[in-house]
């Protein structure tokens, strides 16, 4: 008998593991926003926290574990929370700005962030793109959230006590605070931010309505109640309101923010939130994340892979935000957070052009080009308002991380189709930016005047991080040059942009087949080694750097002595240990532990510089070890949980690589019109595309041990290549992968299969 149990239990376990999910309706419910909270600065799965919002709205909400001012503003791992925070927060190293909290406490009045902490459990806490709810023990209540774009409800669930309160935290760094309990009423605004300079009238305005009268009115000033005052301008200001309650009773407070007004602010919220009541604030954010999630729909994947693809794509639909309002005159409006100035048009903030070149946009290029055109336009009041295009916004020029990738950003979506916008103007800034050194290292060309004469930024000049910058610039260029034929500009224009597009072979070193430093004197830097993270490189080493050439494949793989060797120094980034040489940094940054505990060599995908590598193997007539090598970073980095990335997810650029991967394809080149073929996760993923056009990718014996791509049929005819058109893929088309266990490999092995260099262009 206990035999035939185990033997069923061994049934059921197979079976349950077999399990494939079929078309979905709903597909937020299959999202965990905590993905990736158990994260720490020493090592991160993902850095994220969980975000409820709606899509690129302008304010998100999360609960708060961390102290104010804490980037790790929630951890899984901790197990008390300080209040619900409105973030714009893109990432902890980033960390916040404009951020106020509020916090409901019962019993003795508590103000500070480390004295009205309650505990939590997760087993009490429900956590949905759209809500939050969350019991904080100590003080017997229950916190419910649900966001619009620029303003918030919250329900609060109190016990019987004569001693309830809110608390509201405007934060430090200077912060105005006042109480109308005529109205029900508190406004107040908060002028923290991490990365700047920013103007001086850097302000987010906020305004909150409750339904209940207050019995209780003060404010505070750090950490010192004012029994005096109901309006208060301090370093750190904050409210607290009470009233008496009923077992079970609710208090609704209604929020929302502007960085223009307070008169803004209120109208944001009369026109987020009008009449609605808490639930129906819910259904409209739910039904708002419906709606967009399904322009992709997978089928046929597991329970575990559903939930990963739909927390993923989650993550990718919220920056950059907006920054933009609309006034009483139905107007799009936005505080510039380059001269301070109420001006009209686009604005947004929030991302790293560092990270999200890469995938990030050319996923809104394909799946929702109208908010990148909105943003393109943002682009361009940057460029008037600033003088130069941001590389990181957070919310004007962060200094940080490098490259002038702000052209591969404009380049991808023009030549994607984006149309309808001023790109004479971004033209004319991504010259300037290429051309000159900005305000600050990570805007405009650091090191460009020995770029433009050397072929390079070199090593000896104290240019931080000069081969990632050489490499990174010179792809820049490429995009540039991309974007002005689109643009039918003179040869004499642009031909400049397409010779410095090979510049990366200046850094070329024969001896180790690898990228490395040079000295102004045309030497390499020595000693080298290829494992040293940091100095010459950003946050990877050569083996990762190395493959950043994303214009001109080709060209590298002849320089490594052919498709051949190209093919074998791409194996050896996995088969060789997980070595490392920290000594640039001093320390073990969380990169380099999260790619030695990864079991996968020097492969490190939890950073942006390798992730496009594993599709190379298509430019070196070995595309079967890109589909092995993309399943098993699927299978391997990603989880549907809480410790479910692998390195930062970073504005969305790690979630992009998986949705994009998981549909089969991933777009190694931006600003080309052209996507590597992986091969599916699902059996089958649908795109409907905002012309209404649909893609359909079939792979109908997919499963675990069918990975490799047998064949390949594009809209009924044998298709060969091993990548696919982005035009083409505009007018609808149906993709049938023929899925084996064993790879084919044959197949994509003919250079004329190959995906698009610059040194083969025709």
């Amino acid at each position: 008998m206990k035999r035939l149990f185990i033997a069923l239990l061994s049934v059921a376990a197979s079976t349950s593991f077999a399990q494939t999910i079929g078309k979905i309706t709903d597909p937020v419910d299959w999202i965990n926003p905590l993905m990736g909270t158990v994260s720490k600065p020493s090592l991160s799965n993902g850095n994220t926290y969980p975000a409820i919002g709606l899509p690129w709205g302008m304010n998100m909400w999360s609960p708060q574990t961390g102290k104010n001012g804490d980037g790790w503003a929630y951890v899984y791992d901790a197990d008390k929370i300080r209040g619900f925070k409105q973030t714009h927060q893109p990432s902890p190293w980033m960390n916040d700005y404009g951020a106020f909290s509020i916090m409901p406490v019962t019993g003795k009045l508590k103000f500070t962030d480390d004295d009205r902490a309650s505990w939590f459990s997760h087993k009490a806490e429900v956590s949905k793109p759209y809500y939050y709810s969350v019991y904080l023990a100590d003080a017997d209540v229950t916190t419910e959230i649900t966001p619009t774009e620029r303003a918030a409800q919250f329900r609060f669930t109190f016990p019987k006590t004569d001693s309830a309160y809110v608390v509201v935290d405007a934060q430090d760094k200077g912060s105005y605070i006042k109480i109308i309990p005529a109205e029900r009423k508190i406004i107040g605004y908060t002028t923290k931010y991490a990365r700047g300079p920013l103007p001086k009238n850097f302000k987010n305005y906020f305004v909150i309505y409750f339904n209940k009268d207050f019995k209780l009115a003060k404010t505070w000033d750090d950490k010192k109640l004012n029994d005096k005052d109901l309006e208060l301008t301090v370093d750190h200001a904050g409210a607290v309101i009470g009233f008496a309650t009923q077992k079970g009773e609710q208090v609704i407070a209604k929020v929302a923010s502007s960085f223009i007004s307070f008169e803004q602010a209120d109208l944001n919220l009369k026109r987020e939130l009008a009449n609605d009541g808490f639930d129906a604030t819910k259904a409209k954010g739910r039904a708002t994340w419906n709606k967009t999630l399904s322009k992709i729909s997978v089928e046929g994947g597991t329970i575990d892979q559903t939930r990963t693809f739909y927390s993923a794509m989650y993550r990718t639909l919220f920056f950059p935000n907006k920054l933009y309002e609309i006034d009483a005159q139905n107007q799009i409006v936005h505080w510039s957070p380059y001269n301070g100035q109420v001006l009209p048009g686009y604005m947004f903030a929030g991302t790293g052009f560092w990270d999200t070149f890469r995938a990030l946009y050319p996923f809104l290029n394909l799946v929702y080009p109208s908010i990148n055109k909105e943003m393109q336009q943002g682009l361009i009041n940057d460029y008037k308002e600033g003088g130069w295009l941001p590389e990181w916004s957070s919310p004007g020029y962060a200094n940080i991380m490098v490259g002038n990738n702000s052209a591969s950003v404009v380049s991808d979506a023009y030549i994607k189709g984006m149309r309808g916008y001023d790109i004479e103007t971004l033209w004319q800034a991504l010259k300037h930016g290429a051309n000159n050194e900005g305000p600050m290292e990570a805007v405009g060309r650091d090191g460009v005047k020995y770029y433009n004469e050397l072929g390079y930024v070199p090593f000896d000049v104290k240019k931080n991080e000069n081969a990632a910058k050489t490499l990174e610039y010179a792809y820049d260029d490429f995009t540039i040059y991309q974007l002005g034929r689109a643009l039918g500009k003179p040869a004499s224009e642009i031909d400049i942009y397409k010779k410095r597009a090979m510049n990366y072979k200046n850094l070329f070193d024969p001896a180790s087949g690898l990228m490395r430093g040079k000295n102004q004197d045309g030497t390499f830097q020595s000693p080298f080694s290829p494992f040293k993270w940091g100095g010459a490189f950003t946050e990877g080493n050569s083996w990762h750097y190395t493959w950043s050439v994303f214009q001109d494949v080709d060209g590298l793989a002849k320089l490594m002595g052919g498709h051949s060797q190209f093919v074998t120094k791409l194996d050896s980034v996995f088969s060789m240990p997980p070595v490392f040489d920290e000594s640039a940094y001093g320390g073990v940054i969380h990169e380099i532990r999260e790619m030695q505990i990864a079991n996968m060599g020097q492969y490190a995908h939890g950073n942006q510089p390798i992730q496009h590598m594993i599709y190379l193997y298509n430019y070196g007539g070995a595309p079967y070890k890109t589909q092995y090598w993309v399943r098993e970073t699927m299978n391997r980095m990603y989880k549907p949980t809480p410790d479910g990335y692998c390195g930062d997810e970073d504005n969305g650029q790690t979630s992009a690589w998986y949705v994009f991967s998981a549909m089969g394809f991933y777009p190694v080149t931006p600003a080309v019109d052209q996507y590597v073929l992986g091969a599916p996760l699902f059996k089958k993923v649908t795109i409907t595309l905002e012309s209404g056009k649909t893609v359909v990718i079939n792979a109908a014996a997919n499963s675990d041990n069918n990975r490799y791509v047998q064949s390949l049929q594009i809209n009924g005819k044998p298709y060969s290549k091993n990548w696919i058109s982005h035009s083409g893929l505009q007018k609808g088309a149906v993709l049938n992968f023929n899925m084996t266990a064993t790879p084919n490999k044959t197949r994509g092995s003919n250079p004329a299969d190959f995906p698009y260099s610059l040194s083969t262009e025709k």
